[in-house]
């Protein structure tokens, strides 16, 4: 008679400190569809204060502290880059609810939950167009960290300034040590998996939070509080000229946040509830952005008494001060905020998207090593200063953001009814629902196309015709988003009104997830999918519906969705830029 071994291949990944990825593989699916990672969850332990900290990780960065400050620099009144900043992040609030709930009802990433849409094969689309993405902002993120840890060996090692003489493909000897430092500190937290990086940043947003309180109370107690201005602008615009510059602002904070909200259902899919999703999303967008976007301009308004112009760069302005613990604790503090985007908008949803590509070959872990190598060879710092490759290259993968986000809230909420058959989705059978026509959804397959010809057209070709002297339609690319998420959402409901395609389950409750019915008293953990009751719930809510908003993104690095520029803005052109 022999035993069963005491151990597994999992067991001996646990041993070595290295978490499984927690997904119930059930004995029937398909391992050419799923892994452990992929699969849905077995528990969702997230709270609210989890989400809550994910967009602090995400709102405080170098580049959404310029972006908020460059708002009040637009010549705007106050009143109005209030209502401007208010607008636009509640946008993004509705919109990280919808596409957080298919994700947290099944308890899978954005590129499972796709294959009720795009087909089991046709869900590598998106999945490959947003993982392309990462990549390249995987290596820009990183490459500015490192240009943050630069200053202080400048400062505490003043013989490394002699590294800045010798340079290697484009890249100084110091930018290479930095670069190196910065890319394992990240592959070592992300290869402990996503409780680790739960840990985080948990820590990093609150942390980042304390070290801007302290920098605007220095600040201000230097310039005087009579010398604090919420408008940092020199000119001001009449009223109604104001209004289509409050529009672009209101474009540009959705545009900003439109990569992260794509990928937000990779996080999203955690939450022990959705109603503690949403609660996580209320504190950590209109509140925390609000509240963020206050410390910002009060410490970017104290720089101009301070130190005789307007620094709308933390970074500089910590350089600025010029006192060794100021310089040490802002670097490192700005070097976490960089780090902790970096990890949850370009690390974790590219290791999800590869991994869905091949998942017995390629694991969340392979996956997220494919985009932090790709990433540097692709050696961001030869092409991030150049507006022009940016807004050709990735502009035209980023214009397809928008796109994707609007054909996935249409076929989850309207087509699908927001009923999946999850164990559907991990099934390479013919005869399954969400094969449709060899793996791929057409009318998905089709809007993609439909919507995103056009809108890759407007984000690319305005910039191209003003470059060539022609006429200068720039103004039409900041909504490109908008534009492409609602071409996206009304085309593809139109495929699937001709050719109806996605199933709705009616009269089925075995193995569904009901979106329309809400778990009341759920527990901290909790076993998924949320299955539909056998028996009618007339407490459940309505479907979410309506047509779905779309959004751009402006010029070079922020026309990308997921982007993040850290460079200061300096006319009002240069600040929606």
């Amino acid at each position: 008679m022999t035993s069963s071994p005491l151990t597994g291949p999992r067991d001996l990944v646990e041993a070595a400190g290295h978490p499984h990825g927690g997904g119930n593989m059930k004995p029937h699916y398909d391992e050419r569809l799923a892994n452990e990672d992929l699969a849905p969850l077995r528990k969702q332990k997230w709270s609210s204060y989890n989400i809550f900290a994910f967009w602090m990780s995400d709102v405080h960065s170098v580049g959404g502290y310029v972006t908020a400050g460059s708002l009040f620099a637009l010549g705007l009144q106050s009143w109005q880059v209030f209502v401007a900043l208010i607008a636009g992040i509640v946008i993004v609030q509705v919109f990280a609810n919808m596409v957080a709930k298919p994700s947290q009802k099944t308890g899978v990433p954005y590129p499972v939950i796709n294959r009720a849409v795009f087909g089991i094969r046709g869900a590598n689309i998106p999945a490959i167009i947003r993982g392309l993405i990462a990549i390249a902002w995987y290596g820009v993120q990183t490459f500015l960290a490192a240009e943050s840890l630069n200053i202080i060996f400048l400062k505490f090692i003043p013989g490394s300034a002699a590294l800045l003489d010798v340079s290697f493909a484009g890249l100084s000897a110091l930018g290479w040590i930095s670069y190196a430092i910065l890319w394992v500190a990240q592959f070592l937290l992300f290869w402990n998996g996503m409780e680790v990086i739960r840990r985080f940043i948990d820590w990093a947003g609150p942390a980042v939070y304390v070290v801007m309180i302290i920098l605007a109370v220095y600040l201000v107690s230097q310039a005087g509080v009579q010398n604090i201005s919420f408008t940092l602008s020199t000119t001001q615009l009449d009223f109604w000229a104001s209004i289509p510059v409050m529009f672009a602002a209101i474009a540009l904070v959705v545009s900003y946040f439109s990569g992260p909200m794509l990928n937000f259902g990779d996080f999203a899919r955690y939450g022990k509830s959705f109603a503690a999703v949403k609660k996580g999303n209320f504190w950590g967008l209109p509140i925390n952005f609000m509240f963020f976007s206050l410390l910002t301009v009060i410490t970017a308004s104290a720089t101009v008494p301070v130190f005789g112009s307007l620094i709308t760069d933390p970074i500089k302005t910590v350089e600025q001060i010029d006192t060794p613990f100021a310089i040490l604790l802002g670097g490192l503090t700005f070097v976490t905020a960089t780090v902790g985007i970096n990890i949850v908008a370009n690390f974790i949803s590219p290791a999800f998207d590869f991994s869905n590509v091949a998942p017995k070959k390629i694991s969340w872990r392979a996956g997220g090593m494919i985009a932090a190598v790709g990433s540097t060879f692709l050696m961001p710092w030869n092409w991030y200063s150049n507006a022009d490759a940016i807004h050709y290259s990735l502009g035209v993968l980023g214009a397809l953001i928008g796109p994707l986000f609007g054909i996935l809230i249409a076929g989850y909420y309207i087509a699908a009814r927001q009923r999946v058959k999850v164990d559907a989705m991990f099934t390479m059978d013919t005869a399954g629902p969400y094969w449709y026509r060899n793996g791929f959804n057409p009318n998905a397959v089709k809007a993609v196309i439909a919507a995103g010809v056009p809108t890759v057209a407007i984000a690319i070709f305005p910039k191209l015709f003003a470059d060539l002297g022609l006429f200068n339609v720039a103004a039409i690319s900041d909504y490109s988003w908008f534009i492409g998420c609602g071409l996206g959402y009304v085309l593809f409901l139109l495929f699937e009104w001709l050719d109806p395609r996605i199933p709705t389950f009616e009269g089925e409750t075995e193995g569904i997830s009901d979106g329309t019915v809400e778990t009341v008293g759920a527990p901290e953990e909790r076993d998924v999918p949320v299955l539909a009751p056998s028996t009618p719930d007339t407490t459940a809510a309505a479907p979410v519906s309506g047509a779905v908003l779309a959004q751009s993104a402006p010029d070079a690095a922020s026309s990308v969705p997921g982007a993040r520029p850290a460079t200061s803005a300096g006319t009002p052109r240069e600040a929606l830029a």
